[in-house]
């Protein structure tokens, strides 16, 4: 069984506690981009959901190629 987190839980991994609060997971949620699950009236966002949600949304550095300088005759 995977842990539910909090919506607060879910602002603190994200780092976006501090900044906007509960406003960024809530978004998620409400515009489906990622998932979750109801408990009643409550919403929990699975770990692996909050992991999977980071992973999709990392983007990798583009390794630049060294170009090499023309010896000037």
């Amino acid at each position: 069984m995977d842990r539910l987190l909090t919506v607060k839980e879910a602002a603190e991994v994200l780092g976006t506690w501090e900044t906007s609060g509960e406003r960024f997971p809530r978004r998620l949620v409400a515009e489906r981009r990622i998932a979750f699950v109801k408990v009643g009236r409550y919403v929990r966002i699975p770990a692996a959901a909050l992991a999977e949600y980071i992973a999709a949304n990392t983007v990798q550095p583009v390794t630049r190629r060294t170009r090499r300088m023309r010896a000037v005759a």
